[in-house]
């Protein structure tokens, strides 16, 4: 039996959640449920439930979706019918007939498409599928929620009274308002209405000429209203009539009153199973905002969440437009209790409060925001201490308060119980608190029970370190920046930057390194080698993300490549087709040139034919018989490769035109290169001295400068004067 108490749900924010998630029903009923949900009792209705809510999600993709269930409450109208002897008005069939419709189009819906929705066609099963309602009422009151004329024999005779009564009324009252009219006794309203009676409107002077009984009078006393003694009999016999109508009504609802009382029970059950659809709608409008899915629900005692994120967080960071940090989560055999250290405010009990929430909505049969592959299955106890628990009521210390609740998990955790614990152990003397805390963890691991805790204690980290089942984790922190990075590290506990935070802080240097005396050089030490291995860590880090950087990078360059390479392949078959296709063609060409010179020597038509024919049939031969879809595919394939082959070979022809123009504007610009000869004056490029070339040596000339001779390439020489 599942028993989650209510101070978790209040610790873990669940009714925040629920009244989040009753502005997404359409019904009070639907709303309140949605108010009062907590997790369910027992493993199979929590199963029952989840997947009730994933088969109405999946109904968005199916080309019929789940009808309306919208309905107004009618616990009023159930009041009345357990009451004996008593009516119900008109409004209250009206919404017991809504509500049996919407529920009988309901049932026949999920009885047609049981396949698609076996949970939801469940929640149908138990309630009577019965016309009896709908077609009484219907029998009695019209689609507009009033009594049809003919619902009983004798209410159709008084209308029918009635409606001749008011037919006198009109015709007399017509022609008393004609005569007085044109006597001039009327004033120019003529007529009026006084307590639903038509009556003429006539001056003061003139009201002891117009027969019949005084109505009222205007407020200046200038008009008095008069009914004609003509529509007086009439008028009477009309509210005789209409009393007649009143008790026959009554008479009517009554029996249709006493007709629906047994159906009470009938009643009530339509109206719990239309809000518990109202819910499961709402849950499915809710999981929307935050993406909520179903992870595997598995029987193997485990947690293991993936990319996992604060419900209310994400939902409230989508709002503003800010970045929510997920976290993955593993609880299992190996790992049973995770210790979360490091500095406040990076995200440790955030962390907590995830794990939590999501277990406790997926327990009252909620979708939650956590990747596909995440796997999870249900405890029967979730205990919780988070946040500053003082008790004032009860003038306990936080520290009283939270060793009063301590003692309530000893006593009541197992083996399929979740603990959730912030600041563990804290509120008292450190060493000692410590020491209390450390025995606290002992028992919550001999009794097997799965839990997360966030500590700054040293010695619980030490304990993690030792037990392979107790498992270190800190909230990752930028050393350097000391700004928090909301993630996760699991395997290595977290320093507590306790000085570090402080420096930033503006605290001056002379005062930390005084503080740091005052502590146990050993605690520095583990403190400052954990400090060590976080800034490890966070190096590591990014040197991974920078090698997945250059692996994705390089693995996009090479996608590139192999298509470039596919499609330089595909070209080089198309291009060597039609290579092979020409060469082909060529040949046979060669052959009947061949073939003609023969018939141009020897004039014999007869061998002509043969030798044609015997080439044709040989080329036929080596043909694929193709239909002539199949041959316009080929030959728009084949015309589709030569106009590309043509466009690449104009292309190539006008480069290289380009190029030789090029060759030759350079070649007319550029000066001729001159042929020197022994005895030439020479002189250096952009040089002064003047020298003789004496001779050609091994591809350099020799040049006699008098003071000293020297060999250089003839390129860097131009001429000054011709030798004789």
């Amino acid at each position: 039996m599942i028993n989650i108490s209510e101070k978790a749900l209040i610790d873990l924010e669940f009714p925040t959640v629920c009244a989040q998630l009753s502005q997404y029903c359409i019904t009070d009923k639907g709303q309140e449920k949605a108010l009062k949900l907590t997790p369910y009792s027992t493993y199979k209705s929590i199963y029952f439930h989840l997947h009730q809510t994933e088969e109405y999600k999946s109904s968005a993709l199916q080309e019929k979706p789940i009808p309306n269930h919208g309905f107004e409450s009618v616990d009023e109208a159930i009041k009345i019918l357990n009451i004996e002897g008593s009516v119900m008005e008109l409004n209250g069939f009206r919404k017991i007939l809504n509500l049996s419709e919407t529920t009988n189009i309901h049932i026949k819906y999920f009885q047609k498409y049981k396949e698609l929705y076996p949970n939801l066609y469940r929640s149908t099963q138990p309630i009577e599928y019965t016309t009896a309602i709908v077609d009484e009422i219907r029998r009695i009151i019209d689609k507009f929620g009033d009594i049809k004329n003919d619902a009983t024999p004798e209410l159709f005779r008084i209308r029918k009274t009635i409606n001749i009564a008011k037919g006198k009324i009109n015709s007399s009252f017509s022609k008393a308002l004609s005569k007085y009219s044109s006597y001039g006794y009327l004033d120019e309203i003529r007529e009026s209405v006084v307590d639903s009676v038509r009556v003429l409107a006539v001056t003061a002077m003139h009201k002891r000429k117009v027969k019949g009984a005084m109505m009222g009078s205007s407020k200046s006393g200038n008009i008095v209203y008069i009914q004609p003694e003509e529509t007086q009999q009439s008028e009477r016999e009309l509210d005789e009539a209409e009393y007649e109508e009143k008790e026959e009504v009554n008479k009517i609802l009554k029996g249709l009153t006493n007709y629906l009382r047994p159906f009470v029970d009938l009643l009530k059950q339509y109206q719990n199973y239309l809000s518990e659809v109202d819910l499961i709608s709402a849950k499915v409008k809710y999981a929307e905002l935050y993406e909520g899915l179903l992870p595997k629900i598995t029987t193997d005692k485990e947690i293991y969440l993936k990319d996992a994120y604060h419900p209310l967080l994400l939902i409230n960071h989508n709002k503003i437009g800010e970045k929510t940090y997920p976290q993955d989560i593993t609880l299992n055999d190996s790992q049973q209790i995770i210790v979360i250290s490091g500095p406040n405010a990076g995200g440790k009990s955030i962390t907590l409060k995830t794990i939590g929430l999501v277990q406790v909505m997926l327990q009252a049969g909620m979708l939650v925001p956590v990747h596909e592959y995440s796997r999870i299955c249900f405890f029967d106890k979730i205990l919780t201490d988070i946040g500053d628990n003082q008790s004032i009521e009860n003038h306990l210390s936080t520290y009283s308060y939270r060793l009063k609740n301590m003692r309530k998990f000893l006593k009541t955790c197992d083996d399929k119980t979740l603990f959730l614990i912030d600041e563990f152990g804290t509120g008292s003397d450190p060493e000692l608190g410590g020491a209390l805390a450390e025995t606290f963890l002992e028992v919550f691991h001999e009794k097997k029970a799965y839990g997360i805790i966030t500590t700054h204690y040293a010695n619980l980290k030490m304990m993690a370190n030792e037990n392979p089942e107790i498992v270190n984790a800190n909230m990752a922190f930028d050393s350097y920046t000391m700004e928090p990075l909301f993630e996760l590290k699991l395997g290595e506990a977290g320093s507590s930057f306790t000085f570090e935070v402080a420096q930033k802080n503006g605290i001056p240097f002379s005062l930390i390194n005084r503080a740091k005396k005052k502590v146990e050089r050993g605690k520095i030490r583990f403190d400052k080698s954990i400090a060590k291995l976080q800034m490890e860590r966070s190096k590591l880090a990014k040197t991974n993300s920078e090698l997945k950087s250059k692996t994705d990078e390089t693995r996009k360059e090479q996608e590139k490549l192999d298509e470039i390479n596919s499609k330089i392949q595909q070209k080089l078959e198309s291009y060597q087709e039609l290579y092979d296709s020409n060469q082909r063609m060529i040949g046979i060409g060669e052959k009947i040139d061949k073939i003609g010179l023969q018939y141009f020597n020897n004039k014999n038509k007869k061998q002509l034919y043969s030798n044609v024919l015997k080439i044709i049939e040989r080329e036929n031969s080596k043909r694929i018989k193709q239909t002539r879809k199949e041959e316009k595919i080929q030959r728009e394939k084949e015309k589709k490769v030569k106009e590309e082959a043509q466009k690449k070979v104009e292309k190539i022809r006008t480069q290289k035109k380009k190029e030789k123009a090029k060759e030759e504007e350079k070649a007319s610009k550029t000066p001729e290169k001159p042929v020197f000869k022994e005895g030439d004056s020479v002189r250096m490029q952009d040089g002064r001295a003047v020298g003789t070339i004496d001779k050609f040596e091994k591809g350099k000339v020799v040049v006699n400068y008098g003071m000293f001779i020297t060999s250089v390439s003839d390129e860097q020489l131009e001429l000054v004067k011709r030798a004789k």
